[in-house]
């Protein structure tokens, strides 16, 4: 997939120099404005810079977006969407739904968290103590654009939070074929315990609670995927069958 990455730093550089000269800005001024030099500028608008989200993020600012826009913006929406992206609530069945699902479509399962883990060379709660939330959600969106232009097919098991980080969001709905989990809070809940969560808000006595209002403000945002399975009501063998008789009659 190596020609699909070299079309993405491609069309990365070409969204830079398109807000670039929207804005009326030479590259010299560019580079005085982002901290990145202007030679480095030229490679990137050609398409051979294979910047970091870091520098793209300097780049971005300076342009008065984000980097996360510009790589939106650089990726194509695909009309051949094999990519099935899962999202819902922590206890939703991503990874097992997912797991089943990825054996019946004959494609690889991936967990969006691990190839985070995996680029930061760090475990998730090592990412939020030393480099807080913001860094997590860049890294995420730089390594979702990445493995999305490396991937032509794959299940992709999501965090929880993906649908409200903006332009993580977008990307998913551009370039893959959006699921939403479903389940009652009680199943969540259940789930959660089961999978023997340690994490500080498992603990508190109020977590239940908390996990209901958590539900009801994400629940807007996890209907905009494409297609919702409800799996509560159908159980996890039956949740995977009902994702693959959706999807399998486009691929």
């Amino acid at each position: 997939m190596r020609d699909e990455h070299l079309l993405l730093l491609s069309a990365v550089g070409a969204a830079v120099r398109g807000r670039r000269e929207e804005r009326g800005l030479t590259r010299r001024e560019l580079a005085e404005k982002s901290g990145v030099s202007e030679r480095y500028l030229a490679e990137l608008e050609a398409g051979q810079g294979n910047i970091s989200v870091a520098r793209l993020q300097d780049v971005g600012r300076a342009l008065g977006t984000s980097a996360g826009e510009l790589l939106v913006s650089a990726q194509p929406e695909r009309s051949d969407k094999r990519v099935v992206a899962l999202v819902g609530l922590r206890g939703a069945g991503k990874t097992t739904i997912g797991k089943s699902l990825a054996a019946r479509l004959r494609v690889p399962f991936v967990e969006l968290d691990a190839l985070v883990e995996r680029q930061a060379g760090l475990p998730l709660s090592a990412i939020f103590s030393l480099h807080g939330e913001a860094y997590y959600r860049r890294l995420a969106r730089e390594v979702l654009a990445r493995f999305l232009a490396d991937t032509d097919a794959a299940v992709l098991a999501t965090g929880g939070s993906v649908v409200t980080d903006r332009e993580s969001y977008r990307l998913l709905q551009k370039r893959c074929r959006t699921v939403w989990l479903q389940a009652t809070p009680e199943d969540h809940w259940r789930r959660v315990l089961a999978q023997g969560d340690v994490r500080p808000s498992a603990a508190s006595p109020h977590a239940q609670d908390e996990l209901r209002a958590l539900l009801r403000t994400r629940e807007p945002l996890y209907a905009q995927a494409e297609l919702s399975v409800d799996t509560s009501r159908l159980g996890i063998a039956g949740a995977v069958e009902e994702i693959f008789r959706k999807v399998a009659v486009v691929r």
